[in-house]
């Protein structure tokens, strides 16, 4: 159980230092583009940025958290962080004929042979 609230802990505080990132950015953005009013738009405008960017933040942040365990969710259930994705123990049929295909022995046909999928029509003029 304390090993849960210590995670808790440290990600509350990556949660509260990205805000704090995004509210600081908000705030000098904001003060930059109130500097158009004079000090009083500075200031105005550092505090309105500060809200927008720690609003944002938290956005973002909210977004990522829930992408991230939709994505574990995901890997769970392919097989990509639990099961069998890629063993190497999987039950193949055995082959009926021991020999080789034409293709990956490099064999190569002649010019006068079709593709498998069949001849390719010429274009309409």
């Amino acid at each position: 159980m304390r090993a849960k609230s210590e995670g808790r802990a440290a990600t509350d505080k990556k949660r509260f230092a990205h805000e704090a990132e995004s509210a600081a950015s908000g705030a000098v953005v904001g003060a930059v583009v109130g500097a158009a009013g004079g000090p009083p738009g500075v200031v105005a405008g550092a505090i309105v940025g500060g809200l927008a960017g720690g609003v944002v933040g938290a956005a973002l942040d909210d977004e990522a958290r829930r992408r991230a365990a939709r994505t574990r969710e995901l890997d769970a259930e392919i097989g990509v962080s639990e099961g069998e994705l890629g063993a190497p123990n999987l039950a193949h049929p055995p082959a009926r004929v021991g020999a080789y295909s034409a293709a990956s022995t490099g064999a190569v046909t002649g010019p006068d042979s079709a593709p498998a999928e069949g001849p390719i029509d010429a274009p309409e003029e």
